[in-house]
């Protein structure tokens, strides 16, 4: 299966969003709780700095989608924020990865001085594994700071790398 990553167009929406609300209903990494319908999400897609799909060359299905803006404003704008979801499908074949090195290179591409995560949850392992594989560093423990499906809370560790 060869990947490759292209930018997200109105026409992916339905792909993208079935991606993106897997990860919401699942509620175990991502914040949102809404899931995104075909205005929402292209609306949302479409306002990122960036939003890059993962597909398959041969099939041209989606495969995984992120999407890449600044973590903050002002002073604070040099620091991007990403997301990613893979569909649950194909998890296992380091789409993941290519996703995060993907947005690596488009946040240097964009101008960006760093990537941050700031809601990385502590039990998400396979993530936290890729990123310290990629060179991220920990920034610490906010003790409870994700709110689980079933009402518990973990513990959320951020995570950064330079990109200059």
């Amino acid at each position: 299966m060869a990947i490759k990553i292209k930018a997200y167009t109105s026409r992916d929406v339905q792909a993208a969003i079935k991606i993106w609300n897997e990860i919401v209903r699942e509620g175990i990494a991502f914040p949102q709780e809404d899931e995104l319908d075909a205005v929402t999400g292209d609306e949302f897609f479409k306002a990122q700095s960036f939003t890059g799909l993962a597909f398959d060359e041969e099939t041209q299905e989606i495969l995984a989608v992120y999407i890449l803006h600044p973590n903050n404003v002002g002073r604070c704008a040099h620091i991007s924020n990403a997301s990613y979801a893979v569909r649950s499908d194909v998890r296992g074949r380091h789409i993941g990865e290519l996703i995060v090195k993907d947005c690596i290179v488009k946040a240097r591409e964009l101008g960006f001085r760093i990537l941050q995560f700031n809601a990385v949850v502590a039990t998400n392992i396979h993530a936290r594994h890729l990123y310290q594989r990629l060179g991220f560093k920990e920034l610490g423990t906010i003790p409870g700071g994700f709110r689980m499906p079933d009402g518990s809370f973990e513990d959320i560790v951020p995570q950064f790398i330079g990109l200059t």
